[in-house]
């Protein structure tokens, strides 16, 4: 199989592999020729159904970077406006020659029904799936994590190192958040302590079986002095206002769960805030706290193309046959070596 369809598929040594790897693909940007020739003829769909910027705009450079061809798919203006479905599509991709088809669906599950209906045969990323799944954001999280809490902001080695001992703090939305599952289970599985912050009517029935601690008191968690908090966004747009909201007011919201100057103060010294995007600034976090030096942000998107050249390549590249020599015919073009495992689902 030659999918990333959750999260929870990824082995430790797996994810560690895709997060070795984008720190090499993240080595070849500093270049003045950041393209690589490693997807040189393969094509990469961006099939998404829901409206995205980052993410489109991640995959769309992450492909182009490694040279492949892409094809920007959006619901919007095409035939699934007509009630073409998700099959027909599929199979027009499909006869098209694409090699890859990265997805955005507002249904959750669809990703993987994709991958094994036998509608296409190329690899299938998925790209966000109702609030089930976000693979790609829980590893350029992880990423980031590792760069600062294992490698020093960049300045000490962190290969073939996981995240063991972290403790990494999820606040917020965590009842609508794919990003929340996705990064349970990856820092879980990358040795890490995760603590779920959020109002009950906000945490999902059954978060307590997750492997995470779960607490209604920010507060008291940010005490404990966790070394990273990763706010996430309050999806409205998820949220009927028919028969009463999720919590009484944003101000009240934002008194109790948004991070702010005071609450950032009480971090230690080299904790990180994190936040998936596009944030709500003055809902779940202040504009001190989205500006500060300890804020990361930026450095996430930044990531995210790096860590999305590592899934492309290992799925569409890291199987090909090695030369006489011994190397990767993509080693031997891109100076990125890797070994054969493949990230699968």
């Amino acid at each position: 199989m030659r999918h990333l369809l959750s999260a929870g598929d990824l082995t430790r040594d797996e994810a560690v592999l895709v997060l070795d790897t984008a720190a090499q693909m993240a080595a070849t940007q500093g270049r003045e020729i950041k393209k690589l020739p490693t997807l040189r003829g393969r094509t990469v769909v961006n099939l998404f159904f829901e409206d995205s910027t980052r993410t489109r705009i991640s995959f769309e450079t992450a492909a182009k970077r490694l040279s492949a061809d892409v094809i920007n798919f959006s619901a919007k203006g095409s035939s699934v406006s007509k009630g073409e479905s998700l099959k027909d599509t599929a199979l027009t991709l499909q006869a098209m020659g694409a090699d890859a088809v990265v997805v955005r669906h507002p249904a959750s599950g669809a990703p993987h029904t994709l991958a094994h209906a036998g509608w296409t045969h190329g690899a299938v990323v998925n790209a966000g799936d109702g609030t089930h799944q976000h693979p790609t954001q829980a590893l350029l999280d992880a990423f980031t994590l590792r760069r600062h809490l294992v490698g020093d902001g960049g300045r000490a080695d962190a290969t073939g190192r996981d995240l063991a001992g972290a403790h990494v703090a999820i606040v917020g939305d965590v009842l609508h958040s794919r990003v929340a599952r996705s990064n349970v289970q990856l820092l879980h599985t990358l040795g890490a302590r995760v603590t779920l912050v959020a109002p009950p009517t906000l945490v999902p029935v059954g978060a307590h079986a997750w492997t995470a601690d779960v607490s209604y008191d920010l507060d008291e968690t940010l005490a404990t002095g966790p070394d990273a908090v990763m706010m996430l966004r309050v999806q409205r747009e998820r949220m009927s206002s028919a028969g009463g909201g999720f919590f009484p007011s944003p101000l009240e919201y934002t008194r109790a769960y948004g991070l702010d100057g005071r609450r950032l103060a009480v971090l230690p010294d080299h904790a990180v805030v994190m936040h998936p995007g596009p944030m709500n600034r003055g809902l779940e976090i202040s504009a001190d706290a989205a500006d500060s030096p300890r804020a990361v942000i930026v450095e996430q998107v930044a990531n995210g193309v790096a860590v999305r050249m590592a899934v492309l390549y290992l799925l569409l590249a890291a199987g090909e046959p090695r030369t006489a020599a011994g190397t990767g015919r993509d080693e031997a073009r891109t100076g990125v070596r890797t070994d054969e495992t493949r990230v699968h689902a």
